[in-house]
């Protein structure tokens, strides 16, 4: 929960257009920072990849996907600008930067806004408040932090990031199971992918394969929802397990809020897995950074100079399908 000072509703401080980073991980662990710009009384709009309408259904704010020309973007954010004007009037529309880029501080600025954000890239002359970077701090840390510059209000991050399945993810997360004749809190969901910036595969968990055909040998169901380009890897690494394709994000986060347990590598699904307040077992290779562990009290994780044993992950698997029986 983020911590408020006042119960009371706050006083409306017109629009204010975020955008979000390019991956899922990101985007997720920007969570408790977006609610707490809503709860402050700014008028939310959210920009995006083609997947954050999804991802974040649940938090009812609008979501535009960003257009992949530059040009484009810029004409969408004036558009989207001069919409809120009118809307907010006298008030001005402000922009607010989760990436540190150069070229999104660019496109608010030809788009006539005047965004804030991390001092990054050599773009701090086109921002109207240029923050210093925290050091050695967690990701998620990086965007509560400049929202407690934004804001002027020094808040610790939270522990928990609160994205909950919206109803209809819930919905169709019950369907997917039961057309596939499973039921909910009784199979284990896998996640043994990672981003596509990890092109040597470091990231993943050799164990996956044993892993999966130890839990079959248990009587348990294993569930993978491979993204695209992924199912021929989902068949090797997780043998004989349930293949879901073509799964929304948002629905993707409801199956993981419905696990007796996941495991997951580094990787934006086991951030999605954390959020959603999923049984995660996190599996952090020797190459996987500190400061991008997943957050939330559900987490188990191995994180070491070495991978950790496949009879580790196994019980610890177990033991969380007995919590969630319990």
């Amino acid at each position: 929960m983020i911590p408020s000072a006042s119960a009371a509703s706050p006083a409306p401080r017109g629009a204010l257009v975020v955008r979000l980073c390019n991956w899922v991980g990101e985007v997720v662990l920007a969570v408790p920072a977006i609610n707490r710009l809503s709860a402050a009384g700014y008028d939310v709009h959210l920009i995006g990849k083609g997947w954050s309408p999804s991802l974040l259904e649940s938090l009812d704010l609008p979501v535009l996907v960003r257009p992949k020309k530059f040009i484009s973007a810029v004409n969408q954010l004036s558009d989207l600008r001069d919409h809120l004007a009118a809307e907010h009037s006298p008030l001005r529309p402000q922009a607010l930067l989760f990436t540190r880029s150069f070229s999104s501080a660019l496109e608010a600025r030809l788009a006539r806004l005047s965004p804030v954000g991390y001092a990054y890239d050599g773009r701090t002359p086109l921002l109207a408040e240029a923050y210093a970077r925290p050091k050695d701090s967690h990701a998620g840390n990086e965007y509560w932090q400049v929202v407690n510059e934004f804001l002027r209000e020094a808040l610790p991050f939270p522990t928990e990031l609160g994205l909950n399945p919206s109803p209809a993810q819930l919905a169709r997360a019950h369907e997917l199971l039961a057309a596939n004749e499973v039921a909910p809190g009784s199979y284990v969901l896998l996640c043994p992918f990672s981003g596509s910036d990890d092109r040597e595969d470091r990231k993943i968990w050799p164990g996956f394969p044993a892993l999966t055909d130890q839990l079959h040998r248990q009587g348990l169901t294993t569930l993978v929802c491979p993204g695209p380009g992924e199912v021929e890897l989902a068949q090797v690494r997780t043998p004989e397990s349930v293949l879901l394709i073509d799964v929304d994000l948002g629905t993707y986060g409801a199956l993981l809020a419905l696990a007796g347990a996941v495991v997951a590598n580094d990787t934006g699904p086991g951030h999605l897995a954390a959020a959603v307040g999923a049984p995660l077992i996190s599996v952090y290779g020797p190459t996987s950074s500190e400061a991008w562990t997943p957050v939330g009290s559900q987490v188990t994780l191995f994180h070491d100079s070495a991978w950790p044993e496949v009879a580790t992950v196994d019980e610890a698997v177990r033991f969380n399908l007995r919590n969630h029986r319990s």
